[in-house]
């Protein structure tokens, strides 16, 4: 009989907003713990994997488990039902935000995170502007009092970080953790 713990079930969501290798490392990084992943990324995110990363639709779908169209509301992830363990939505724009911290499910990615919050399952947003005006903030608020977690992918530097791709790396192993995802791996800070 095996004892290994069934893999992580996770869906990831991608918009338009800018940071779309957090989403690409995401996925690869979660493919490589042996987790199932459920992709779903609307058009503006697919354009703007496109337009920073030079990857199309099937390339980005290739690095997930599963992946489901923005406007299928009727996919599997679409219902509570379906056992998913955690969400995260890399990257998120305030748009995504205002539309999750509304209950306003008007396409699969928001309709999967509404999903997850009603489930009371994990779900991050790793939203993407700056400055952050005053609706983002209560976005924000409305979206933690709901018990998301809200990650703006904010580089730490306290390892010195030498490339572009270690802050990816470790931001995204911080994203992994917060999943519940028990093989993540971030730097851990342990003092002077």
């Amino acid at each position: 009989m095996s004892t290994a713990p069934a893999p992580a079930r996770i869906v990831v969501g991608v918009t338009g907003a800018s940071g779309a290798v957090y989403a690409v490392r995401l996925l690869e990084r979660l493919r490589a713990l042996g987790a199932h992943t459920h992709l779903v990324a609307t058009p503006a995110g697919i354009l703007n994997v496109h337009h920073e990363l030079g990857l199309d639709r099937h390339q980005l779908e290739a690095l997930a488990t599963e992946s489901h169209p923005a406007g299928d509301v009727g996919a599997c992830i679409a219902s509570g039902s379906h056992q998913v363990d955690a969400m995260v939505v890399a990257p998120c724009t305030m748009k995504s935000l205002a539309a999750i911290a509304h209950g306003f499910g008007d396409n699969l990615l928001t309709r999967a995170a509404d999903v997850t919050l009603k489930e009371r399952r994990r779900l991050v947003l790793m939203v993407r502007e700056t400055p952050f005006n005053l609706a983002h903030l209560r976005n924000m608020t409305a979206v933690t009092e709901m018990g998301g977690i809200v990650f703006p992918p904010l580089p730490a530097f306290y390892h010195r970080p030498q490339t572009v791709d270690a802050l990816v790396d470790d931001t995204v192993e911080r994203v992994i953790e917060l999943l519940g995802v028990a093989q993540a791996a971030p730097r851990r800070w342990n003092g002077l």
